[in-house]
């Protein structure tokens, strides 16, 4: 029989005596009412981007679907099994929410590989065929002769946040509500080693850094 990691462990108990006390009602009403976030994050699945912790969110406030490169795939009703997919039909049909995030972040393993056409890790290889998603994209963004390597992969992965909110698109539900105006797509890009975050100008298609508030003050 394996062991729980003791880490989870751990980290459940300081919840339950830290954070729970002060939030146990906020629980129980979402116990009692269900959910209803106003904002969708699509993001990856890297352990260094959390977006409940990059956006300091409460329980129930963001409806979140994590994923390899967060990428989101185009509409295919083919039949399949389509995780993504059927987390963002959750999201705008059920949930009915206001605001969808593509959220991008540096030193992405997906993209990296991506960039690099790298070999597949094994003969299924689940993670090159879910990558393959992107190719269009990268192969519409070669690297250019005065980028570095590292300059070129944050330039794909960023471009990978764009090639997302062209995919929402795809979808019927989500085309419809965002021509209408009820419904808000958005592109995000987090820096791992500074934990800054930059948000896509629809205008000018460049990422704008969000300046943090100083210490002490108070956001309007």
């Amino acid at each position: 029989m394996s062991q729980f990691p003791e880490r989870l462990i751990s980290g459940y108990r300081s919840f339950a005596q830290q954070r729970l006390p002060t939030e146990q009602t906020r629980y129980r009403e979402l116990s009692e009412k269900g959910q209803s976030p106003e904002i969708m994050v699509i993001g990856c699945c890297d352990s260094r981007v959390s977006p409940e912790v990059v956006f300091d969110a409460g329980p129930g406030e963001l409806f979140v679907v994590r994923n390899v490169a967060n990428i989101v795939p185009p509409y295919a009703p083919d039949g399949a099994a389509h995780g993504v997919s059927a987390a963002l039909e959750f999201a705008v049909q059920v949930l009915r929410v206001k605001h969808i995030v593509v959220l991008g972040h540096a030193q992405c393993g997906g993209i990296k590989a991506l960039a690099q056409e790298s070999a597949p890790l094994s003969p299924g290889d689940f993670i090159g065929k879910w990558m393959s998603i992107l190719e269009p994209t990268r192969e519409a963004n070669k690297k250019h002769d005065h980028e570095t390597e590292d300059e070129f992969i944050t330039r794909l992965e960023k471009r990978a946040v764009q090639t997302g909110l062209q995919n929402l698109m795809t979808f019927p539900c989500v085309s419809i509500l965002a021509e209408r105006s009820k419904l808000q797509l958005h592109g995000a890009y987090f820096g791992v080693a500074k934990g800054s975050l930059s948000v896509l100008d629809p205008a000018s298609g460049e990422f704008k850094k969000v300046e943090a508030l100083p210490a002490g003050s108070a956001s309007i």
